[in-house]
This record gives structure tokens, C-alpha cells and sequence, in this order.
């Protein structure tokens, strides 16, 4: 546990005695407090603060590394759930996703495609907007489906079929608007189109592969399936429900799972649907020719009520929430509201709850994200009711937690892709290169150190370079200034508006200015936004990074950011819609036809065969 570490300016900062009292508390007797001089691998080591953390490796022992990629290429980030076609339900699914690999690799030589975390959400509406605070991380959330793709919906009587179609009919319609995304809407429809389903008998042959699927992972799908049951009763908040219920080994969760088996029969049988089309989504990318396919994200954690923390109470925290201190872009800090794991009890257990973690997300993936990925070595820990810049760091077992992280995806051959942005340590990266786990590199985080932005061979080879992340505004409203309206407005300012915006300007020219000279834009014309966005993207291509990831909502056009860090309900995260500058929906149909998003993958597929 730190007693002092070093701001985004380099300052040191001493942690208050009322926070490390609090983290004291809530380690036990597992804490040690760490030296404020320990720097490096050696120094991280001696910080681990676990007791656990030296006992043995089990399967994980060894030091394996990940895959790494065959060749430099490129492929689209998108919340999936943003891309809607004309047959998908007012949110995007898994046929959605398959139709942009085919499409993308067999048109534009796209390698890849990363989505946002499909983890599972809560089993009734209200659903929570945030793919970044599921119910668990194991399993993936039903909303992803397309309805029309399942086996048993061919086989429906003509009335039954009646019913689903016309329970999509206005979400079809609704997909066409810039409206925002109502997942509640989209949830209500698509469960009671599910249950109508759900009821039609499985065919001898659909039933053998149903229990196949079981006898995969049979006690995480039991756990997520009674969790959903209990919750349709209790609420999706396993801390409020009667104690009984508290302990999911107990004979009380025994006695409701054999009274409402039916239901845990339906919530198990959605995780099988949903995975037929999560591994048709990745075939389909893999036949249009790309190399990698779709490329999974691992939030960092799951909501404190959920599943995972319910069926995994020997090893997530109650009373702490994980997030971020303050920096450069949230410099109030960031509180994500997600438990952490104890590191002595996960480093007690070999690791093992990350390893099947990790095997489940690559299951139908090609390539994994980790998101937050220096919560391998240590995070952020906020104690309950304290603001998110008075927490502190504490340190997790890295050679365990980087090992198995590149044991499983070895084991999937799927690359492993950590998001490495933000307060980062020097010797993590070297460690995690080490284990061939790419990093991340964003275009408005790589400066020097006078700040200026850094030139395309200082860059790092073994990373997936983008422009920007969902919690960036996109490449437009950089140029535009709408960046620092947008903040001002909601009051995320920490300085005064002119201030900011004078400091906006002044790095929107000095990148206008090295682009000109890299000769990517003319060197005193006006410049357009779509203009900008497809010279930032030809800009990665320069950098010898070995995956380039272009933003679908760059390309679009599009202006508002899909997600404003320190917001709740002051602005609608996670809900927006993929719309152009204007503002206008674009639908899955468009995109072969829009300029912005082929003048983007003509430069980055170019610029990566110069």
C-alpha cells in the first residue's frame, strides 16, 4: 500500500492518515504499507501487500508469453451497440458486428474489429448504460442478440413469429433517428421476445448442443443463471437481498434454484445463444480474411452488487472502489464504483479467477483488451464515501497476474492488448512487453517531455496506436474546440474556460503544425474536421506500431464522446448513437457509401503498405 506517490505533474503527494487507515481496515492483516523510494520491478515486488503473493503458481508457473501479431495492420473500434442496421433493434448485435468484419476485411483490408466490453448486465430493466459496470464479466449480455439468428425462431408457429416481429417493428424504426440509445426499451422487447422463444421445444439435436455448452463451464453459467433468477425476485443488488441469500452455497440458494429452475434454465439458455453468435460473428471475420477478427474488452471490473461479487465473495472487496487519481483530462480524479480483488487472496488461489476470466473472454475472440491494464501491478483504491483524489495505490502480485494473463491467451492463440494510458509506471511497460502484451498508444497522450507532440519514431512498436478512446472526445471536436465547450458547460473545468480553451488552441496548432510538416495537410489552408481526422489516422501509419485502431465514430464524423469521465447523469454516457458531423444517423448500410469513414481506411490501409 503507498503512503505517497508522485501526481501527473510529477509532484509528490502524501497520502492522508484517513485513507490509509481505511485500506488498513478493509486488507486486514494482509497490508504492507509500501516505501514511498521503490521504483521498478524490484521495488514493486517488495510492495506487494499480500501475504499470499509468494505462495505457489500452480498452472500458471513458468513464464509464458502471449501471441504476438503476424504482420502491421489496422481495423475499427466501435461501441457495438452505437452501430445499427436496418434489422437490428434499435441497438447493435452480434449479425451487426459480423456484417462490419465481412465487410471491413473483404473491402478495406481491415484486420480486426475491437468492440466495448459485451458484458452482461442486469436481468431486468432497468439496464445500466455503462458497458464498463456489468453485472459480471463472465458472460455476455443478451442485448447483443440478433433475434431473428436463433435456431428456434424459424421454427416458431406463424403467430408466435407475428408477435416477435411486431415486438421489433418500432425499435427497427427507431434505429433510423438520432435518438439516443433506451436499452430499457430495447431489453423489455427483445426478453419478451426471448420468452416466447424460450417456450418453443429445443430439437433433440439443439438440446445435445445446449448441454454441451453447459458442460463447458457448468458452475459460472449456474452461478450467473441463479444470480438472474434471484434477482427477478430481489432486485439486481445481492446486498440488499434477505440474508439467507447472501451465501451462494448456502441450502436456502439451493432450495430457490430447484423452485425456479425454469428461470435458471432461461438465463443459462441465453448464455448458449449468445455464444453461437459471439463464435459466428468471429468465423465470419476470420472468412473475410482478417488475420486477428474481433478483438474482446476486458472491463476492469463488475458493479459491487452483481453477480461476480456475489458468487465471488472470497476474493472481491467490499467497502473499496477502484479508479483513477487526478490527471491532465479528469483532474478531479475518477471513481469507477468497482470493487477491487484482494491481492493476497487472489494471489492465494494461484490466480485462477483471473486465468478463467481471461479463458472466457477469448472463447470467440481473436484478440483481448484489458482495460486499465496496470491493475496487474497495482490500482487506484478509494475507500467507501471518500472523494476519488483521496484514495491510494495498492499493489497486486504482476509476475503472477501478467503470467497467467499470457498463459490463457497463448492457450486461446488470441492476442492480448493492455490499455495502458493514463499514471503508468516505467517498469510495467518493459514487464508487459516482455510478456508480448501489446500496449496502447493515444495519439494526445504521446508528447516529449516539453509536451510538444512526439514524432512517429519515438513511438512504441509492440502497441495498438489510436487516435483517441472512448472517454476522448472524437478527432473533430479536438480541432473545433467543442471539446472544452462541452466540459465547460458541465462543469468539469478545473481552471478558468479561457484558460483551457487557450491551452485547446495551442495544442490543435502545434498538431496542425506537425502534420504539415510530415505533409499530411496543406501548410496554411484552412483546415477542415474531416480533413484533420483523416491525417491524424495517416499520422499512426508513420509510427512503426504494429496495430492501428480507427475509431468508427472518428471516421463518421461524429462530435459528442461516447463517454465523459465524472459525469453520472449530467450527460447521456454510453447512449449516443453513431451519427456524421451533422449530427444525422449512420446505419451499418451507410457505411460503404460515406466519404469520411473510406477517406480514413484509404489513408491508414495506404499508409501501412508505404
Amino acid at each position: 500500500m503507498a503512503v505517497s506517490y508522485q501526481d501527473w505533474r510529477g509532484r509528490p503527494v502524501e497520502v492522508s492518515d484517513e485513507t490509509l487507515a481505511a485500506v488498513l481496515s478493509a486488507l486486514g492483516d494482509d497490508a504492507v504499507p509500501a516505501a514511498p523510494a521503490a521504483h521498478g520491478a524490484h521495488g514493486a515486488r517488495g510492495a506487494r501487500g499480500a501475504r499470499g503473493a509468494r505462495g505457489a503458481r500452480g498452472e500458471y508457473a513458468g513464464s509464458a508469453v502471449a501471441p504476438f501479431p503476424r504482420r502491421r495492420s489496422w481495423g475499427f473500434t466501435v461501441q457495438l451497440y452505437s452501430l445499427r442496421s436496418a434489422a437490428s433493434w434499435g441497438h447493435g448485435d452480434l449479425r451487426d458486428l459480423a456484417e462490419l468484419a465481412t465487410w471491413s476485411g473483404r473491402e478495406l483490408g481491415a484486420d480486426f474489429v475491437l468492440v466495448n466490453p459485451l458484458h452482461a448486465a442486469e436481468p431486468l430493466p432497468p439496464v445500466s448504460p455503462s458497458p464498463y459496470l456489468p453485472m459480471t464479466r463472465r458472460q455476455v449480455s443478451p442485448l447483443y442478440l440478433r433475434i431473428e439468428d436463433i435456431g428456434e425462431y424459424e421454427r416458431l408457429s406463424a403467430s408466435d413469429r407475428a408477435r416477435v416481429d411486431a415486438l421489433g417493428a418500432p425499435l427497427r424504426a427507431a434505429s433510423a433517428t438520432p435518438a439516443l440509445i433506451d436499452r430499457d426499451a430495447v431489453w423489455a422487447a427483445k426478453r419478451a421476445a426471448l420468452e416466447i422463444i424460450y417456450a418453443a421445444p429445443l430439437s433433440p439435436g439443439r438440446r445435445a448442443e445446449f448441454d454441451s455448452f453447459l458442460g463447458r463451464d457448468r458452475k459460472a453459467t449456474e452461478d450467473w443463471a441463479t444470480w438472474c433468477a434471484i434477482a427477478e425476485v430481489h432486485g439486481p443488488d445481492w446486498r440488499s437481498w434477505p440474508s439467507a441469500l447472501a451465501d451462494p452455497g448456502s441450502a436456502p440458494v439451493a432450495e430457490l434454484r430447484r423452485a425456479r429452475a425454469d428461470r435458471v434454465g432461461f438465463h443459462a439458455w441465453l448464455q448458449w445463444l449468445i455464444a453461437e453468435q459471439a463464435a459466428r460473428a468471429q468465423r465470419a471475420a476470420r472468412r473475410a480474411g482478417m488475420d486477428i477478427g474481433v478483438i474482446a474488452d476486458l472491463a476492469v471490473g463488475a458493479h459491487p452488487g452483481g453477480a461476480d461479487a456475489w458468487a465471488r465473495q472470497d476474493v472481491i472487496m467490499p467497502g473499496i472502489s477502484v479508479g483513477a487519481p487526478p490527471d491532465a483530462f479528469n483532474q478531479r480524479g475518477q471513481d469507477w464504483t468497482l470493487p477491487p480483488w484482494h491481492p493476497g487472496r487472489l494471489a492465494a488461489q494461484a490466480g485462477r479467477p483471473l486465468g478463467e476470466l481471461v479463458a472466457a473472454t477469448t472463447r470467440n475472440a481473436g484478440g483481448m483488451r484489458v482495460d486499465h491494464v496496470m491493475a496487474l501491478a497495482r490500482l487506484w483504491w478509494i475507500p467507501a464515501g471518500m472523494p476519488p483524489g483521496l484514495g491510494t495505490y495498492v499493489r497486486y502480485d504482476h509476475e503472477l497476474l501478467g503470467g497467467v494473463v499470457a498463459a490463457e491467451v497463448a492457450r486461446a492463440d488470441a492476442l492480448a492488448i493492455g490499455e495502458d494510458l493514463g499514471t503508468v509506471e516505467p517498469w510495467l511497460r518493459k514487464f508487459l512487453a516482455a510478456r508480448r502484451i501489446l500496449g496502447t498508444s493515444m495519439l494526445w497522450f504521446e508528447r516529449r517531455a516539453d509536451g510538444t507532440p512526439r514524432r512517429p519514431g519515438g513511438w512504441r512498436r509492440g502497441c495498438l496506436a489510436t487516435v483517441g478512446t472512448h472517454d476522448m472526445p472524437p478527432a473533430a471536436a479536438f480541432l473545433t474546440g467543442e471539446q472544452v465547450t462541452l466540459r465547460a458547460e458541465l462543469g468539469l473545468l478545473t481552471q478558468p474556460e479561457d484558460e483551457e480553451r487557450a491551452i485547446a488552441q495551442a495544442d490543435a496548432r502545434r498538431w496542425l503544425s506537425l502534420l504539415a510538416g510530415e505533409g499530411l495537410l496543406p501548410g496554411q489552408a484552412p483546415v477542415s474536421p474531416e480533413k484533420f481526422t483523416v491525417a491524424l489516422y495517416a499520422y499512426l501509419t508513420r509510427t512503426p506500431a504494429m496495430l492501428i485502431g480507427v475509431s468508427l465514430a472518428d471516421a463518421a464524423g461524429e462530435r459528442c464522446p461516447q463517454n465523459l469521465p465524472g459525469t453520472v447523469d449530467e450527460y447521456p454516457n454510453w447512449r449516443i448513437p453513431l451519427t456524421d458531423g451533422d449530427g444525422k444517423p449512420v446505419m451499418l448500410e451507410d457505411l460503404p457509401g460515406h466519404a469520411g469513414i473510406r477517406a480514413v481506411a484509404d489513408a491508414v490501409s495506404g499508409g501501412l503498405r508505404r
